[in-house]
């Protein structure tokens, strides 16, 4: 009796190992489907110890797919960084193209949505060398593969080629999440240490076993000292960080009512904008008005009022014929922020009735509220009535309506004669210069693209007394970059946004910093050790290939090859001799007993 129950309690023991191997196999099943269209078991094969998890064309394969995996998420990563500027990209493609669309957003949907399909097919691959499956690649994902790393070549060198400022833009954002990056791709490798510690311990050759650990090592210890190098004005002591910058907007509130009309800037100075930025332009009768473009085109219905003047230069046009125009349709009918359906009736009604406004209206909007006014000024063509007095006509309208210690004076041109002509005028310069240079100019601020951005020079101008303004600056993480740079002031189209910042998104003292780095590392290494001494423990009592045989190191169990599966079965078990079934009785057969060793 005690012999039969233990017979039994074997066999169940067996069978569960058996039943919980068959109940793996839906899971495994699943991948390869999904990986390889390997939706029957026949169809797939298990790695046997020694060999190579995959053929050498399907090396090549996972390879191309770990090379595309960096390259779309290089893309992705640069062209979401890019949002900043994804109004001048659409505008610049109005410009080239004759007609709106969003290409900005749909870049960015086409982008996320390869880079997810790719990364998916990484994560198939990982599951299925963790299982110890070999890997095949559909031929369907084989092509897509190579379509998304077209796309994410092809799009990347288009885009470095006409717009590289954008790198320095991609380096800037490093500042703000290279730390977050970093833990990422740290837990990355520690994910990836399953299926090399599995198939490093399963390989027969001291060279490939050499090749993958080095490989794989020098990876690992390359991210744990990156942090070295890592500099970012947001790392800094408590206590340090400067006062909120002045918020200016550009040409208004442009994401709230159609930029550089009367209406845009109100919305700005409702939304707690310090200072009102916008572009004028000469009329033809010599009256200033707020236009950036060269022509109307793009912000106003010239084509409906004078069609056939839609490409004439806008200084060519009377006051009495801009009157004409109406300044605020396109914005409603292209919503080239995505934020028109945000507005009341009201603001839409008002916007609709928008027309081009003068410099003069728009001085009075910023003396009523006491702000400070920038303008870029455009000379009118040769051959213009104005072409040479622009600057006199400019500085009249000005005294006439704004006290002229609230505008910052940012065209060159004539710069010793109009602060001659009008000392209170805060000079102020779109260039970099010395500090001799600056101050022998008169210049009390800087007005810089935001991909000059230095903290060093930053304060460095500060200390002479000379302030920084960083324009366009819309996104809350380049806005809090520029706040812990220091910087006094930011022009921006987001004015009802970054208003609302209490805080920059990311900022932490030295000491935080190096306890974040050294925790990732220390817990990485830990979790990858264990994992590697894990499969070195499992790995020992499997079989393994000498030659072309196969034979066992002290394992109690001995696997082999099924047309179906691989199956388990006891190897190391005492049969009774006399409970062997002979010849003599076919008949009866019997299962045999185990016993005790």
């Amino acid at each position: 009796m005690p012999v039969t129950r233990l017979k039994l309690g074997k066999l169940k023991v067996v069978r569960r190992q058996l039943l919980q191997r068959y109940e793996h196999q839906p899971f495994v099943s699943c991948l390869a489907g999904l990986y390889g269209c390997q939706w029957r078991r026949y169809q797939r094969a298990r790695a046997q110890p020694g060999e190579c998890c995959c053929s050498k064309v399907e090396c090549g394969s996972f390879g191309l797919l770990i090379l595309t995996f960096f390259l779309s998420f290089l893309f992705l990563y640069f062209w979401s960084e890019a949002q900043n500027d994804y109004n001048d990209f659409d505008w610049f493609n109005f410009g080239t193209l004759g007609f709106w669309f969003p290409w900005s957003l749909v870049l960015l949907v086409v982008a996320a949505s390869l880079f997810t399909y790719i990364a998916l097919l990484l994560v198939l691959a990982l599951c299925l060398l963790s299982e110890g499956q070999r890997l095949y690649l559909h031929w369907s994902h084989k092509t897509g593969i190579v379509v998304t790393l077209a796309f994410s070549v092809t799009a990347t060198a288009i885009l470095s080629d006409l717009w590289s400022k954008e790198w320095k833009t991609l380096l800037l954002s490093l500042q703000v999440t290279a730390p977050f990056l970093h833990v990422a791709a740290v837990s990355l490798m520690v994910i990836l240490a399953w299926p090399i510690a599995l198939h490093f311990f399963r390989m027969n050759k001291r060279v490939r076993q050499v090749a993958v650990l080095g490989l794989y090592l020098s990876v690992l210890f390359t991210l744990y000292l990156v942090p070295l190098g890592m500099y970012s004005p947001c790392i800094k002591e408590a206590g340090t960080l400067g006062p909120f910058p002045k918020l200016i907007g550009h040409r208004g509130a442009p994401m709230l009512a159609p930029e550089n009309t009367v209406m845009s800037f109100e919305k700005a100075v409702e939304a707690g904008g310090e200072g009102l930025e916008t572009d004028v332009t000469i009329s033809y009768d010599g009256v200033p008005f707020l236009m950036h473009d060269s022509t109307l085109r793009r912000t106003t219905n010239v084509a409906e009022v004078f069609p056939n003047r839609t490409h004439h230069d806008a200084s060519n046009f009377t006051w009495a014929e801009l009157q004409q125009l109406n300044a605020g349709n396109w914005f409603l009918s292209r919503d080239p922020f995505g934020t028109v359906s945000s507005l009341s009736e009201a603001d839409c009604s008002q916007a609709q009735n928008q027309s081009v406004p003068s410099l003069a209206q728009f001085l009075e909007v910023a003396a009523r509220s006491g702000r400070l006014v920038i303008f870029d000024l455009r000379r009118p063509p040769y051959g213009h009535p104005y072409h040479q007095s622009y600057i006199n006509i400019t500085l009249q309208v000005v005294q006439a309506h704004i006290n002229s210690s609230q505008v910052l004076w940012l065209p060159s041109e004539d710069r010793e004669l109009v602060q001659a002509v009008d000392p209170q005028l805060q000079q102020t310069s779109g260039e970099k210069a010395s500090i001799k240079e600056l101050t022998d100019g008169h210049i009390t601020r800087l007005n810089l693209h935001y991909s000059t951005m230095s903290q060093q020079q930053i304060s460095k101008y500060q200390s002479e007394n000379i302030s920084t303004n960083l324009y366009v600056i819309s996104q809350p993480w380049l806005f809090a970059l520029a706040w812990c740079a220091g910087a006094q002031s930011v022009t921006t189209n987001s004015i009802h946004i970054l208003s609302n910042i209490d805080k920059p998104l990311f900022l932490m003292t030295p000491e935080e910093y190096s306890l974040m780095w050294i925790l990732t590392d220390a817990v990485s290494a830990f979790l990858i050790t264990a994992v590697f001494i894990f499969h070195w423990w499992r790995e020992r009592g499997l079989p393994f290939w000498s030659g072309s045989r196969q034979t066992h190191e002290n394992g109690p169990y001995s696997k082999f090859r099924t047309e179906l599966s691989d199956v388990w079965s006891i190897s190391s078990v005492n049969v009774r001799p006399d409970l062997r079934s002979t010849p003599s009785s076919p008949s009866n057969p019997h299962l045999p007993t185990i016993t005790e060793e």
